[in-house]
């Protein structure tokens, strides 16, 4: 909850313990990552091999960006499904993906700034992307945006093809990795 008075603000924007609580495992820190975006800078869909996986805990401490989880285990009940949350710095808050599941934003304000904890370190060759404006996964992108993505992103596979070239962790590899988190 974040506190102000005259002089600012201050947030608590990370705690080990309830973040713990929630998921029945702590999120080990390999490596924190910011990134600064302009209006229509859509970032993403993208995940990592499980195991080890990556997961993130991502907060927006400046501007406004739509933040997109979508779930990527083949065989889970919910592939393919998205959720979506609003990360604002004027009401903040913040998001936390597991292993196994594609995480994507779009800037909403010109210099959005995002923060993320990411479990595992950045790995190019354990890396992937499923294209963010694949028409199967039909996310929730504003209309009134003009979209500018990476040459990455942009030439990723649709969620199908990333499945047909076997690039998506399961279900049975991201619970297993579960377990073996709360195992400690």
């Amino acid at each position: 909850m974040p506190h102000g008075d005259a002089r600012g603000r201050f947030t608590e924007w990370y705690r080990a313990d309830v973040l713990a609580g929630a998921t029945g495992f702590g999120l080990t820190l390999a490596q924190a990552n910011h990134s600064v975006s302009a209006r229509g800078v859509l970032r993403g869909v993208h995940f990592a091999l499980v195991p080890p996986g990556q997961a993130q805990y991502v907060y927006c401490p400046a501007g406004r960006v739509l933040d997109v989880i979508v779930d990527i285990r083949v065989d889970s009940p919910t592939f393919g499904v998205h959720d979506a949350v609003l990360l604002d710095s004027e009401e903040p808050r913040a998001v936390y993906l597991s292993e196994g599941l594609g995480h994507a934003f779009v800037s909403l304000a010109d210099g959005s700034s995002v923060t993320y904890l990411v479990s595992s370190g950045y790995s190019p060759g354990r890396e992937f992307g499923v294209h963010p404006m694949d028409p199967a996964l039909d996310l929730p992108w504003p209309d009134d945006v003009e979209f500018e993505l990476s040459a990455k992103d942009t030439a990723a596979p649709t969620l199908e093809q990333a499945r047909e070239q076997h690039l998506l962790p399961t279900m049975a590899q991201c619970s297993a990795r579960y377990a073996q988190l709360r195992e400690g």
